[in-house]
Parts: structure tokens; C-alpha cells; sequence
């Protein structure tokens, strides 16, 4: 069954234009969530931005559901949410966490050597 999105693209505005591809959760693009936790990885390939986006109250079940995700443009996911605009500049290892109506850099867990 296609997803039924919570705003309409013919209303989208060029707001994060050039980025690339990346995933975000229909907690956002469905259920019309405000983008809560973001971060950027290395990307898949030359299409891709690494960036991955999330509402931040998603269940462990809900993430490793791989229906609940979608492959969009940045832009896309910026006409959602305009704030997260002011981070995508940030490298690949890089996360952000909404806190007080603005995002604030995260450290992202590294794997460690034993």
C-alpha cells in the first residue's frame, strides 16, 4: 500500500537544494513529526548525503522495521522542517539533537578497539 505523506510536494520550496538523497523516517514524512535527531554518515554512493533523519521517539521495533523508512531528497526532508537546513554543511560524523526548538551537535557512539 502506497504511504499517504503529510504534505503535498507540489508545495515544496527550493530550501535545501543540491544535497543529495537520504532516509528519513515516516514518523516525519507521514506522520508529520518534526525532525527530533539527525546525523550524517559516510555516503552509500555519489547520489547519497549521508544524511539520516529521525522524529527521536521511535521505538527500537519501529526502526529495525525497513518499511518505516524512505529514500527522499534533503530538500524534501528540509521542507518538512526547515531548521535542519542550519546543519547540513556538518561533516560526515557528525549529529544533531533538537533541544529547545533549536539543534545542538550530539557525539555520535564510535567503535572502539579491544
Amino acid at each position: 500500500m502506497p504511504k499517504a505523506f503529510f504534505r503535498d510536494a507540489s508545495t515544496f520550496r527550493p530550501i535545501a537544494v543540491g544535497y543529495g538523497s537520504c532516509i528519513a523516517t515516516d514518523r516525519i514524512t507521514v506522520d508529520g513529526a518534526k525532525v527530533g535527531y539527525l546525523y550524517r554518515e559516510t555516503p552509500d554512493d555519489p547520489s547519497d548525503s549521508g544524511w539520516r533523519f529521525f522524529a527521536g521517539d521511535e521505538s527500537d521495533e519501529y526502526v529495525e522495521n525497513p518499511g518505516k523508512f524512505g529514500l527522499y531528497d534533503v530538500n524534501t526532508i528540509a521542507n518538512y522542517d526547515p531548521l535542519i537546513a542550519s546543519c547540513l554543511e556538518a561533516s560526515s560524523g557528525s549529529a544533531f539533537l533538537r533541544v529547545e526548538g533549536k539543534f545542538v551537535r550530539e557525539e555520535l557512539d564510535q567503535p572502539t578497539d579491544t
